[in-house]
């Protein structure tokens, strides 16, 4: 482990004091908002939980602690384009792309993780963790049951942790039911001690200028190292003070997330549908804010060039902000990320206008 996990066995300093305060802030009474998400299907103890200013400093303080600089950790990829700024800048860590195809719905295979764990250890590289989004961010699927199984078994051969961000977890929409990591460690079965949760406020919430985030770790040495380091980054007192107030009515949080949930399925569906009048296919997403958009016909060239032309012109000419898929680290050109909460329904007819005009000059391939 990163040398500052080692402080565990020094004295609690100003860090743990500071997550002491803040403690009450997810943790109402001896609940977690995460709780609310999963509707009484785990229970988290308050204890085991570090809250930052936000998830980027909480999966920021986390790595420090988890691995050294040149270490690397494996990501599913298409992968969220902020973890490469998020977790590379300061740690010095490395993500290594574990690439998901369209061939096989974007999901996740132990084998090709296991091939670039090979992969890492041939060049010299030391793999620490395995890192995900679940529900996954750019695509939007939701990790089932069997492969959060089999991942936990891959750290555990591994001797690897297991960062799972769940920032999605309460804004899912599509048929498939949503399990965090920590329903499947209830079992028993798993070395708890290798995972760690990355949770916030800002999108089940709607609540990103507030700038709350925590992480749950199972890991008492990682909890005494990141309280530390929370030092740096802790929420405000006003902040707290205003949340406590809000997720204290368990009744407004539940009704919120349910009407979120339903306004979410509304505006993906109004989205796909726009979007298919046009002729561009959307994978079937079960979560997030987003569309994971098939533009791949409409590249002049089937490359990353090709894809950044089309984005260059979205941009610039229909004036709509896409995500293009390279920036995600997806490996077949085409795909993009469309984020569909940041219109009004009334909004949608204007921007599939204005898409239309862009891929009107970028005639589909036959």
């Amino acid at each position: 482990m990163h040398a500052c996990v080692s402080y565990a066995n020094t004295s609690v300093c100003a860090g743990r004091c500071a997550f002491a305060c803040m403690g009450v802030c997810l943790c109402v009474g001896n609940g977690w908002i995460h709780e609310s998400i999963m509707r009484g299907s785990v229970s988290f103890n308050p204890a085991q939980i570090i809250l930052t200013a936000g998830a980027t400093p909480a999966i920021e303080a986390l790595s420090f602690c988890l691995a050294d600089p040149g270490n690397a950790f494996l990501v599913p990829s298409p992968y969220y384009p902020g973890f490469d700024r998020d977790i590379k800048l300061r740690t010095g860590i490395e993500l290594i792309p574990v690439h998901c195809r369209s061939s096989n719905n974007f999901s996740l295979s132990i084998a090709a993780l296991e091939r670039e764990y090979k992969q890492a250890k041939k060049r010299g590289i030391k793999v620490r963790a395995v890192l995900l989004s679940n529900p996954s961010n750019p695509v939007g699927n939701i990790l089932h049951r069997e492969t959060l199984y089999d991942l936990l078994s891959f750290v555990t051969d591994k001797n690897l942790h297991l960062i799972s961000d769940e920032v999605y977890a309460g804004s899912t929409y599509g048929s498939e039911e949503f399990a965090s990591i920590a329903e499947l460690l209830d079992t028993g079965v798993f070395d708890n001690s290798r995972v760690h949760i990355i949770y916030g406020l800002s999108k089940d919430l709607s609540l990103s200028g507030f700038r709350v985030g925590a992480i749950y770790s199972y890991n008492e040495n990682v909890i005494a190292a990141v309280s530390k380091l929370t030092r740096f980054c802790g929420i405000s007192l006003p902040t707290q003070h205003l949340l406590v107030s809000m997720l204290s009515d368990t009744k407004f949080i539940e009704e919120y997330l349910k009407v979120n949930r339903e306004r979410l399925a509304q505006m993906y569906a109004l989205f796909v549908e726009g979007l298919k009048h046009l002729g561009v296919e959307c994978f079937k997403s079960s979560g997030g804010f987003y569309c994971w958009v098939d533009m791949s016909k409409f590249l002049k060239s089937y490359s990353v060039k090709g894809e950044l032309e089309l984005w260059e012109n979205i941009l610039n000419v229909a004036k709509v902000v896409v995500t293009p898929g390279a920036s995600c680290h997806c490996i077949e050109p085409g795909w993009f990320r469309c984020c569909f909460t940041t219109v009004t329904e009334r909004d949608v007819p204007l921007v599939m206008k204005r898409i239309s005009k862009v891929l009107k000059d970028h005639k589909a391939r036959q």
